[in-house]
């Protein structure tokens, strides 16, 4: 796998101050880890956003700060952005050592067709997006692949233990919890509980 890099430098204008940096296309960010003390970046805004795209959370970034001769192995650890315009505010990177475990929240892709969805009224119901693991740094996949082909039959589901997650890697989820089943669309039973007098105040437990 080709090895992500960035070239960062160190920040001086903290507070909300950093807000002139961001009109200049320049993203303030933090670097943090245990045993290192907290150091103040900015990055280009255009070269952090394609990192970013590539990265997730979960592949190791090359963080090559101008006047540190050692690059930094680093993780994307927390992203603001504006709500409102998805701009981006603050990066902050977690270093890594290489030789201990870290735990991260790794998302799932869903690959394949179910033959189930062939059928009226069938849909898929997801239930989870992630799996939390633990792994040395060099061993965190960027995600796991969900294969949707087995599902044939509604009620049919793919479990946590289903995946292949590999044997460097420690799985912390729970192994028995659903990932994603056939379910078969009950618009009729819908309609009743609209129907009802009772569900106008009954809260609707999705909300």
């Amino acid at each position: 796998m080709e090895r992500l890099e960035l070239e960062v430098s160190k920040r001086e204008i903290t507070g909300k101050k950093v807000r002139f940096l961001r009109r200049q296309a320049v993203i303030p960010a933090n670097l943090y880890g245990h045993g290192i003390d907290s150091l103040p970046l900015q990055v280009d805004a255009k070269i952090l956003s394609q990192v970013l795209a590539q990265a997730g959370k979960t592949d190791l970034i090359s963080l090559k700060i101008d006047d540190v001769k050692t690059p930094r192995k680093v993780l994307v650890r927390d992203i603001q952005k504006n709500m409102l315009t998805d701009e981006l505010l603050h990066v902050d990177f977690y270093q890594v050592k290489m030789t201990e475990k870290i735990k991260a929240d790794v998302p799932l892709i869903f690959a394949g067709e179910a033959p189930a969805l062939k059928n009226k009224n069938v849909s898929l119901l997801h239930l989870i997006d992630a799996l939390t693991i633990e792994a040395l740094p060099d061993a965190l996949p960027h995600n796991f692949e969900v294969d949707l082909s087995s599902l044939e039959e509604t009620d049919q589901a793919i479990y946590i233990k289903d995946i292949l997650i590999g044997d460097e890697i420690t799985l912390l989820s729970d192994p028995e919890q659903m990932v994603v089943k056939v379910t078969e669309t009950r618009q009729a039973a819908v309609e009743e509980v609209v129907a009802t007098p009772e569900a106008a105040v009954e809260p609707d437990a999705g909300e």
